[in-house]
């Protein structure tokens, strides 16, 4: 068996980026661990996610710096699923979450785009019950 465990994500500041990931996001603070002086290890999940996780990269270089936001070419990157989307919905707007539109209901899921601290686009969705997982 094979399952995606982590997706690495490019960040501008660690401790900026933690802030927005477990402050407006929610997510929980899995690892933390100094690699070098300028490198960690941190990896951050949603709440009850089991098995895939972000890592935040640090960039380290102007090419990495530019992708900032970007890495999906201004496509939707992500897709956070949830099992109560007005909930989650009103807990990122009182946080400040940026969203690109109202929540719409499409056959397979309710969905709304939001921008990360970077710009990065992600899916807030929750399935419909007949939508296959």
């Amino acid at each position: 068996m094979q399952h995606l465990s982590a997706l690495s994500l490019l960040v501008r500041d660690y401790d900026e980026a933690l802030a927005y990931y477990t402050g407006s996001l929610g997510f929980t603070l899995i690892e933390d661990t100094p690699m070098t002086p300028e490198k960690r290890w941190v990896v951050v999940a949603p709440p009850g996610s089991r098995e895939t996780r972000l890592l935040l990269a640090k960039a380290k270089n102007a090419s990495e710096l530019a992708a900032l936001g970007n890495q999906s070419g201004g496509r939707v990157f992500l897709f956070l699923q949830t099992d109560d989307f007005d909930r989650d919905y009103r807990a990122y707007l009182a946080k400040g979450v940026k969203f690109l539109e109202a929540p719409r209901h499409e056959t397979y899921a309710t969905v709304a785009v939001f921008e990360d601290l970077y710009g990065n686009r992600w899916d807030l969705l929750q399935l419909n019950p007949s939508t296959p997982r």
